[in-house]
């Protein structure tokens, strides 16, 4: 394998727009078009950054990220990033519609957005979704089921002990709070023609503050906990939702695509690589995605994985977790140590190289010879996944290739470098996920 094709650029916010492909009051199938953060299309767009530049902030991102899953703090929650994420969405809430520009985020359950009126919002570019305009805000009561459904930290009530408050803080003393209520929440179809979900719960957050990008209004929870978006249309998507991020993504044209729905699985085509199959462990900690990786191969040398489950009493099943929106992958350290140093002794063409940034820990320099990178394959249960060059390194610059995996003391995550161009199917119902190898640029 060569080095003819790299991921250069790091995968960072997106924004989503959805388009309906087909809905019914029982079945609906929706594909969701990406569009990467770097792209000219985007309000996030800086054409004065450099490829360097988008590597760094999508590294510092991935550090920061990784800290909201640990099981070393008390800080832990279902529902909030507070300094950003990989994706955003764009929705319509309220009656009249409001346009809003949120996070969409597979590591969070409830759907929160900034309101009006404001005891104190974070400064927001784009009009804020103001609760006393619609005729179909509805808040929740303390004894509901959707406030229920909150952990008992995370749930109050207002002084008259009727509604439901919601509350999310980090260590880094970013926090939302606000009321939990249900609202219609409206999606553009493909004709232009709105789709619309009434009674969908979301968090009015009228008290708002940290250090949360401006660019966004809150997070749309794309979790598995009760109170995510995916959750609440439960049988209408037949629990099943997938995506599939191109590898030209990376760049400033490219795309990809989200879809819900009961079409939306890897399925096996006359042609195409076949679909692998691994279950998805359910924990005490229900947002998150869990697999279990039970070995990696560097060429034709297994090393099997170490990493635990990292979550008190119980069985050390389930230690990764798959996070659309964490750009780099995070492998356990000891196991690290290991499966680095089968990865230099297999990379040949090339020299032991630094980081010129200081970020990444295996690096090559390319001499006269072409640099042979090495096939990884990541054996999950029942499914043996093998990574492109495209997945597994990234091009620093024209001379410098790094691993594009980093260490951790604390929960593996599966990040979406190496996720992309494949098809990953979350099959809620079943209890599985799938991954197929498929061109993403070419499903759009």
């Amino acid at each position: 394998m060569g080095t003819q094709t790299f991921i250069n650029c790091s995968l960072s916010a997106i924004i989503i727009t959805f388009l309906v492909s087909s809905y019914s009051a029982h079945s609906q199938d929706l594909t969701f078009k990406l569009i990467h953060r770097d792209s000219p299309h985007s309000p996030l767009y800086n054409p004065l950054h450099t490829v360097s530049d988008r590597l760094k902030a999508g590294f510092l991102r991935s550090i920061s990220r990784s800290r909201r899953f640990s099981t070393k703090t008390d800080d832990l929650q279902s529902g909030l990033i507070s300094n950003g994420g990989e994706y955003f969405m764009s929705i319509s809430i309220g009656t009249p519609p409001s346009k809003v520009l949120a996070i969409a985020d597979t590591g969070s359950d409830l759907t929160w957005v900034q309101c009006k009126p404001c005891e104190h919002c974070y400064k927001q570019n784009g009009s804020i979704f103001d609760k006393t305009h619609s005729s179909t805000y509805k808040t929740e009561g303390c004894d509901s089921k959707p406030c229920n459904a909150l952990a008992k930290k995370e749930k109050g009530c207002d002084r008259s002990g009727k509604i439901c408050k919601y509350l999310y803080g980090y260590g880094d003393q970013s926090y939302t709070k606000g009321e939990v209520a249900t609202e219609t929440i409206s999606i553009d179809s493909s004709s232009g023609s709105p789709v619309s979900f009434p009674g969908t719960v979301f968090g009015c957050g009228y008290n708002n503050s940290g250090t949360f990008d401006g660019t966004g209004s809150g997070i749309v929870g794309l979790g598995r906990g009760p109170l995510s978006l995916i959750s609440q249309l439960g049988s209408s998507i037949g629990k099943k939702f997938s995506y599939c991020l191109s590898n030209t993504s990376y760049s400033t044209n490219g795309t990809g695509v989200i879809n819900l729905g009961t079409n939306s699985m890897p399925s096996n085509p006359s042609k195409g690589s076949a679909v692998l199959t691994t279950p998805l462990i359910y924990k005490t900690q229900n947002t998150y995605y869990y697999l279990n990786l039970e070995a990696i191969t560097v060429r034709k040398t297994k090393i099997p994985y170490t990493g635990g489950g990292y979550s008190l009493n119980e069985k050390a099943t389930g230690n990764i977790i798959i996070d659309s929106g964490t750009t780099f992958t995070f492998l356990e350290s000891g196991f690290y140590e290991k499966f680095g140093a089968a990865v230099e002794a297999s990379v040949t063409g090339a020299k032991r190289a630094s980081d010129p940034q200081g970020m990444l820990i295996h690096c090559f320099k390319a001499g006269y010879k072409k640099i042979d990178l090495p096939e990884i394959t990541m054996h999950f249960t029942g499914a043996d996944v093998k990574l492109s060059p495209t997945n597994a390194f990234l091009k620093k610059d024209e001379e410098i290739v790094c691993l594009s995996m980093i260490p951790t003391t604390d929960v593996a995550i599966y990040g979406n470098l190496v996720q992309a161009d494949f098809r990953v199917g979350y099959d809620l119902e079943a209890k599985t996920l799938s991954f197929q190898r498929i061109d993403c640029f070419g499903t759009l």
